[in-house]
């Protein structure tokens, strides 16, 4: 049923995405966040149990709030609101006798994984961010196991999402294009999967009607795109050019990534470059998803989601549209 549905860190991208196409779709709901006043009927903070009673009538929980960009400090945060924040999710639920939460976790639990991993993938998480969001999925499967012929638990580990008013590694990508500074490392034939928000969205929506049990999906747009693709695509869009422009081999790009992070340790200063980074810009990150195997189809296809974003961010006038930063 989807009587009523709560989103927790619903006035996010993701989550501003998913209440649209809620409202859209005439399915009653109400969004819940930390950004709002904490005196607001919609101030949600998953750390603060109390607060979570603000959820009444609920009959599904979809939570999207997380800790997730890669230099928070202290690293306790990633706990405190990814593990703790789910215990008191699943503690609520308890109390209340709701029996549906959908989860939004993350392929960055499989970390640097081999290609086509699937939802039967081994956690490899490289990062805080990826350990948290793993050990999450734990809690929350502990509460579905305790009463498994009544309660439905739904986890959809995205990629990397993007779409339009987002300031993730997607648009920061776009924009070092778009101002002519993006330089090519490698060989460019490293996948990199990509997910558009309005189909993750579609796809969270679809699944409220999932029955009980247990089901995780990776979310991913097929087909995915290597680099050389994506970038050629992105300078076909905005410059009508069919290239990747100037390239660089890969120890140039790390050894600027390690000079990048001496400097950023004796400043104390964050840089958009590190050797992290040039790592995560030169592995493959595809993922095969089940999605597949359902009746779900995306709304937009992925090439369409990218012209559309690239549009709307460069060549279109929206600079004074709602902005979401993050990772």
């Amino acid at each position: 049923m989807k009587s009523f549905v709560s989103i927790i860190g619903g006035s996010g991208f993701l989550g501003t995405r998913l209440s649209a196409l809620l409202k859209e779709k005439d399915i009653q709901h109400k969004i819940f966040d930390i950004s709002f006043d904490i005196d607001s009927p919609n101030y949600v903070n998953v750390e603060e149990m109390s607060s979570l009673n603000k959820l009444e009538h609920t009959s599904a929980i979809i939570n999207l709030a997380a800790i997730h960009r890669d230099d928070i400090k202290p690293i306790s945060r990633y706990d405190d609101v990814n593990i703790h924040g789910a215990e008191n999710v699943c503690n609520y639920a308890r109390k209340n006798n709701i029996n549906k939460i959908i989860f939004t976790s993350s392929v960055a639990i499989y970390g640097f994984a081999p290609k086509n991993t699937g939802e039967d993938g081994e956690p490899n998480f490289f990062n805080d961010y990826g350990r948290t969001k793993h050990q999450a999925e734990l809690v929350y499967k502990s509460w579905q196991n305790e009463k498994p012929s009544e309660r439905s638990l739904i986890i959809i580990r995205p990629t990397v999402i993007f779409g339009e008013g987002n300031r993730g590694n997607v648009y920061n990508l776009l924009n070092q294009i778009y101002s002519k500074r993006f330089i090519m490392i490698g060989k460019g034939k490293n996948i990199k999967s990509m997910a558009y928000v309005e189909n993750v969205a579609a796809f969270i929506e679809y699944n409220l009607d999932q029955s009980n049990g247990i089901h995780i999906f990776n979310y991913i747009d097929k087909p995915d795109l290597d680099m050389n693709t994506l970038v050629k695509l992105v300078r076909n869009t905005l410059f009508k050019k069919n290239n990747v422009g100037i390239r660089l081999p890969t120890f140039v790009g790390f050894f600027i990534g390690y000079v990048a992070d001496i400097i950023s340790n004796i400043f104390r200063i964050s840089l958009p470059i590190s050797h992290i980074r040039i790592k995560k810009f030169l592995s493959d990150s595809m993922f095969s998803s089940s999605v597949n195997k359902t009746k779900f189809i995306p709304p937009v296809k992925l090439s369409e989601a990218l012209i559309k974003t690239i549009k709307y961010e460069f060549i279109e006038d929206n600079k004074n549209k709602k902005k979401f930063y993050s990772e």
